[in-house]
């Protein structure tokens, strides 16, 4: 069935999900997520989810679908945990899942690779998030989260390779590969900007190539076109053809370019769920300090 302009089992657009909306089997998650020190005053996305959502859609936080004995936020969770909120959700291995963003495309591509990472393929991003929804001129809702009938049953199946941890990113920039690409903003990388997260310095992996998630993106928050995706990536001197773990600052942006991959056809990548913010905690890795 095709879903947008570029073909991609992985994105929809507004229009698809429109027409598919009531399909037997179809749940929609909004999955939007700021930094706390981001958010509004006296707002929080699932506040703003209540403001105004697709109907029928179910609200997906990656602070709570998480581990939450983890010293870092947004931690991937056991598989056991995973099973039991997304069927809270009443999300069960035949379901079609479609996750989207109130804000730029930050957490919905998150929410995408865990779904993989558990063994779900039945999922994709709607492409441009809420924003593109109403453009089309689709309605929205108020209120609190559709409760599903009764909880549902999903049974995971883990994909460790989708999956990095500190010692295989230790490795990869030791030995060059996989490449590691780190998709915070230029200045974060370089160390000329603030982390967001206090107590974190700035600075980056040395060997690890800076693919700023934002590179990727249209001005609108849709994805690029698989011709300027491609053209991202080989500005950031990353080679498709080879592995690719992918990094930011918590493990939530380093899932757009990864989306970015996949949209490509790529599958050798993982995500490094820790990412700066554990990397720079630990004290025998090497670290590009700003000063």
């Amino acid at each position: 069935m095709s879903k947008n302009t570029t073909g991609s089992r992985w994105l929809v657009s507004p229009q698809w999900l429109h027409d598919h909306l009531n399909d037997p089997g179809m749940v929609v998650l909004d999955a939007s997520w700021v930094l706390p020190e981001e958010a509004a005053p006296g707002s929080s996305p699932r506040e703003e989810f209540e403001d105004e959502h697709i109907p029928g859609a179910r609200f997906f936080d990656i602070d709570e679908v998480a581990d939450p004995d983890a010293p870092l936020p947004h931690t991937v969770p056991t598989p056991e945990l995973f099973a039991e909120k997304v069927g809270e959700l009443g999300i069960s291995n035949d379901s079609m899942v479609v996750v989207y963003d109130t804000y730029p495309p930050f957490a919905a591509p998150r929410a995408w690779w865990l779904f993989r990472l558990f063994g779900h393929d039945r999922v994709a991003v709607l492409d441009g998030g809420l924003e593109a929804w109403q453009l089309a001129g689709f309605p929205v809702e108020s209120g609190p989260p559709s409760a599903p009938s009764s909880p549902a049953t999903f049974t995971p199946e883990m994909r460790p390779g989708l999956l990095a941890d500190a010692a295989t990113v230790l490795k990869a920039l030791e030995e060059g590969q996989p490449q590691v690409a780190d998709a915070r903003s230029p200045g974060r990388f370089a160390g000329e900007e603030a982390e967001p997260y206090a107590g974190v310095p700035s600075g980056h992996m040395p060997g690890a190539r800076n693919a700023h998630y934002a590179t990727f993106m249209n001005v609108d928050g849709t994805l690029k076109e698989p011709q300027a995706l491609r053209a991202a990536f080989d500005a950031a001197g990353i080679d498709l053809g080879q592995p690719v773990i992918f990094t930011c600052g918590s493990g939530v942006t380093a899932c757009l370019p990864a989306l970015a991959a996949a949209v490509l056809g790529k599958e050798d990548f993982a995500v490094y769920d820790g990412s700066w913010r554990e990397w720079s905690a630990l004290p025998d890795v090497p670290k590009a300090l700003a000063g």
